[in-house]
């Protein structure tokens, strides 16, 4: 039974991240996957546990199911990947929340119903394989403790070294390989027959009763998980370590229940007053659960203090508000599930039966609670109502003493008396705009105090707010100006808004935008208002699932910088989603994937870039800006491995209607467009090395990510400067060849200038007055532009220092204005501001600027 739990788990971690491939992450998607877990395992419970227990043979039935369960999970390597294709071309690309309902569960149920099934019936079969130790005075209760153990192992086993060490597939094939042990170690330590045992007369009152309770707390229980695993989201780095520690420690619990009822309880001799003690030890257990959630910041940043620094110790404080949450509660409901399937059974219920009813009920728990409850009423009352339902069960004879009204007085206390489960950090002098819980995240817009809106999605800040419009416009415009007349755009992943909105100013542009949460679209508009993108069609899906299911054609694809650690994000850095995102460009389209450094460690990149630079061997690599603490990248290519070609980019600044808007950007010609390169394909390669390839069944990415989330181990500007001293490119492999002589020398000039700007800013550190400002950056910026006239992100700074600088030492300000003029004669606005002064002052000697 320890084995067959590790298997079982390891199947549905496993099945879940597949079947997330290609179902994509929206709530349908998600919960399906765990509606049809739990379904297939009742139903073999509810089909096979009566045939079982008449069985005189019952090995037979545990060994056949241990091989039903290997056979097919090895048939299943085969027929996921055409099953698949076939569920995304019925579910479409846009489908009725309905329809993908209709079709995510019932795909899904039935593709992992046959080995589902029969793991419902291995629980049952051993149940009677074990008549010879229960006539000893032994409980079926041994069993379900040593099996959620193995469920145990299995999670952790396959979280922290499995998938990240072998992959999907190979973990599933060590899971057969259990399962066929299983089986053989059956056949050898069993009688090959056992006599059934007599059949109990069913007692309908007392079976009807048991089987409600096992029905009402099976749901509940798993109500309880998915309040508890949302709210904690909030204050958690929501990886799948997070998940991972969560769901073993509901294991734990649970197995840690059943346990001590089988050493300390199952003799006791009044079962019906002990049934009503449990369940509501139960309500209050998940009253004191719910309780520490409110605490859960606190704890937290105590465990993290007495913990130290390092990813053991931040994987260790969520372990510990995961104790805290699910310890007491899940010790309960072990407990719990053990007396009332003994209870069933002196009512002449069968094992399978019983176990059956509770997984059935269980099955609908993530719906009902996660896409209904929660965004209905919020975590909180949905947590308090948890406890009233178990109160319920314990009042039916028991009402009036104080283990029942004793936690009804205190979930009263709480819905009056306590705030609302949600955490939103709000800087001093902020406030919340907007506040939405969701099927799958809580969304708020909160503004600071200085009136700067940000987007937070389970109180972590994304990329982009009402400040960075420049680099959000960035974004957009700098992979459309890399298509010579771009006419259909896609953007994965929509944020704030900004971007697609900034792309959709372009009047021969029509854009579509994916975003996975409705609630990010809804609270975009704080950001862009829907009045100002009215060419911007947005679309709520999962963007993985839409670029394979959609048979629309784009010239610009443009993926947002997803967080890599985040729960499902490491599925957009695969090798088959972006051979997906191929198959969506038109010929000669252009794809940018862009990439947080900030929230990347430079191993995770390399495995990312090597993954990217195997569906797009001539890919380069672009910066979004010359940003220090939250640099981003941008890996771009075409669909015909083309190079870029002067003119082309020549004409399509010449084309746009909003010049004026480019030049805000920064973007104002061809060299600023083309200088956001620093890496050509030769460079990549190098970069990448030897590093593993992100796939779909190596997800490489998603266990690797979360690292540099726990504990950083450098600061993003020495990232981004390690980064630009590893890489390199040549004007030849990125542009084709020009008549233009001295392009050639402009642009890498251009290149080392922009190196030397970002090293020459490590150091930095910001003041209000102009003269410490000009103090540090004066003479780096200068030799900036000795190096490169042309570069602007240098010229522009010293040019508003000089203005500033006027203010208070105007001979200061013509003496920095008179370099600029020197070194940059081709522009005007040193030699304006230079005319200006000397209308103030003694005029300076101002020669006409030529090119």
């Amino acid at each position: 039974m320890l084995a067959s739990g590790v298997a079982a788990m390891g199947y549905e971690i496993v099945w879940t991240q597949q079947s997330a491939l290609w179902l994509g992450h929206e709530s349908a998607a998600v919960l399906a996957v765990v509606a049809a877990f739990f379904g297939g395992l009742a139903l073999g419970g509810l089909w096979l546990g009566a045939r079982i227990e008449a069985s005189p043979r019952p090995v037979r039935w545990y060994a056949g199911c241990e091989a039903v369960i290997a056979l097919w999970s090895c048939a299943l390597q085969f027929l996921a990947s055409p099953y698949s294709g076939w569920v995304l071309r019925t579910i479409g690309a846009q489908p009725s929340a309905a329809w993908q309902w209709a079709v995510t569960l019932g795909t899904t149920f039935l593709l992992f119903l046959p080995a589902t099934a029969a793991m419902g019936a291995t629980l049952p079969a051993m149940e009677r394989l074990t008549v010879p130790l229960r006539d000893q005075g032994r409980s079926i209760a041994a069993l379900y403790a040593t099996n959620t153990l193995g469920a145990v192992v299995g999670v952790v086993a396959a979280a922290f070294w499995l998938v990240p060490g072998v992959g999907l597939a190979r973990s599933a094939a060590i899971c057969i390989a259990l399962n066929a042990l299983c089986g053989a170690a059956a056949i050898v330590g069993f009688p090959a027959t056992i006599p059934p045992a007599p059949a109990r007369p069913v007692d309908r009152p007392g079976a009807r009763r048991a089987l409600t309770r096992l029905a009402i707390t099976g749901f509940l229980g798993i109500a309880y998980e998915v309040v508890v695993v949302r709210v904690l989201s909030q204050v958690t780095e929501d990886t799948v370590y997070t998940f991972a520690l969560l769901l073993a420690v509901y294991l734990v619990g649970s197995a840690a229940g059943a346990a001590g009822y089988q050493r300390w309880l199952v003799r006791d001799r009044d079962p019906d007053r002990l049934g009503d003690r449990l369940v509501a030890a139960l309500a209050w257990a998940c009253l004191v659960g719910t309780a520490s959630l409110w605490a859960a910041e606190r704890v937290k940043a105590w465990a993290l203090g007495a913990l130290g620094a390092g990813f053991s110790a931040a994987v260790a404080a969520e372990a510990v508000l995961a104790v805290l949450a699910f310890g007491l509660p899940t010790i309960a409901m072990g407990a719990v599930f053990s007396h009332l399937t003994r209870s069933a059974s002196q009512a002449g219920v069968g094992f399978g039966r019983a176990v059956g009813v509770n997984l059935l009920a269980a099955a609908a728990a993530p719906a009902v609670c996660g896409v209904v409850a929660i965004p209905a009423f919020g975590p909180k009352p949905v947590a308090l109502l948890i406890a009233a339902g178990y109160l319920a069960v314990a009042a039916q004879r028991a009402w009036t003493r104080p283990m029942v009204w004793g936690p009804a007085v205190a979930a009263l206390a709480l819905a009056v008396l306590a705030p609302a489960l949600r955490f939103v950090d709000v800087p001093d002098g902020g406030r919340i705009v907007s506040y939405r819980d969701g099927a799958l995240a809580a969304v708020s817009v909160v503004e600071d105090a200085a009136g700067v809106a940000r987007l937070r999605i389970d109180n972590r800040q994304q990329e982009g707010s009402s400040a960075t419009g420049r680099v959000d416009g960035r974004l957009a415009w700098l992979p459309l100006l890399l298509h010579p007349a771009p006419h259909r755009a896609l953007f994965l992943g929509l944020g704030t808004g900004v971007t697609a909105a900034s792309a959709a100013e372009d009047p021969a542009l029509e854009v579509d935008a994916v975003e996975l949460l409705p609630e990010v679209v809804a609270a975009a508009g704080h950001f862009a208002p829907p009045g100002a993108r009215p060419r911007l069609h947005v679309m709520v899906a999962d963007a993985r699932r839409y670029v394979r299911a959609s048979d629309r054609r784009y010239d610009v694809i443009v993926a947002d910088n997803f967080h890599p650690a985040r729960s499902g994000s490491a599925a957009l850095y695969t090798v088959e989603h972006f051979a997906a995102v191929r198959q969506r460009l038109d010929a000669g389209g252009v794809f940018c994937q862009w990439l947080p450094v900030h929230q990347l460690d430079l191993a995770t990149l390399r495995s990312i870039v090597r993954s990217f630079a195997t569906v797009y061997p001539t890919s380069w690599a672009i910066v979004a800006s010359n940003s220090l603490d939250t640099p981003v990248l941008g890996l771009v290519a075409r669909r015909d491995q083309g190079r870029f070609d002067l003119a082309g980019r020549r004409g399509r600044l010449s084309r746009l209607a909003p010049p004026g808007r480019l030049a805000e950007l920064g973007l104002e010609d061809e060299l600023a467009v083309l200088g956001s390169a620093i890496a050509g394909p030769g460079a990549l390669s190098r970069f990448a090395g030897a590093a593993a390839a992100n796939t779909d069944d190596h997800p490489i990415v998603a266990y690797s990510a979360p690292r540099a989330t726990y504990a950083p181990d450098s600061a993003p500007r020495d990232r981004l400067i390690a980064l630009l001293h590893e890489l390199s490119i040549e004007p030849e492999e990125l542009v084709l060849p020009t008549p233009d002589p001295g392009w050639r020398d402009r642009l890498a000039a251009y290149w080392a200038a922009r190196t030397r700007f970002v090293e020459s800013g490590r150091d930095v550190r910001p003041s209000p007055r102009v003269t410490d400002m000009l103090a540090q950056v004066r003479e780096p910026l200068l030799s900036v532009l000795r190096i490169s006239p042309d570069f602007r992100p240098a010229y522009d700074p010293l040019l508003a220092m000089a203005a500033a600088l006027a203010r208070s030492d105007v001979a200061g300000a013509r003496t920095l204005l008179d370099e600029l003029r020197r070194i940059q004669p081709a522009r005007s606005e040193a030699i304006r501001l230079l005319a200006a002064l000397g209308g103030a002052g003694e005029p300076p000697t101002v020669q006409p600027a030529s090119r």
